[in-house]
């Protein structure tokens, strides 16, 4: 399996976007799908992680494969806003580090 930097996905889905997909659906419409494919890892984790049981119509799903449609849409979101996931990550990272150094080992509720 080929390893892609965020960068080199954002590329990837923007191709296919022009190529296969025609055209992106508006901001407004991706971010409804990404709030779907969110509800679907939702239920996927509930089931496997938490109290509630499978249903039949529920066998279907798959754990990383909802988890990629969530990036899909996140990464199509990003490449319509001109965010550079890679740089935003990275910049985010910082803030974290910076930001929760001590907060987390802190936390008695952690320990």
């Amino acid at each position: 399996m080929k390893t892609l930097t965020i960068n080199e996905a954002q590329q990837q889905v923007d191709e296919w976007i022009n190529t296969i997909g025609v055209r992106y659906f508006s901001e407004l419409t991706n971010m409804a799908i990404l709030t779907e494919e969110v509800g679907e890892l939702a239920r996927i984790i509930a089931r496997k992680y938490g109290d509630q049981s499978f249903k039949k119509s529920d066998e279907e799903y798959k754990l990383a494969d909802e988890m990629a449609d969530v990036l899909w849409v996140l990464i199509c979101l990003a490449n319509q806003t001109d965010v550079d996931l890679n740089e935003a990550f990275l910049k985010n990272m910082a803030k974290k580090t910076s930001r929760d150094k001590d907060r987390h080992r802190n936390n008695d509720k952690l320990k």
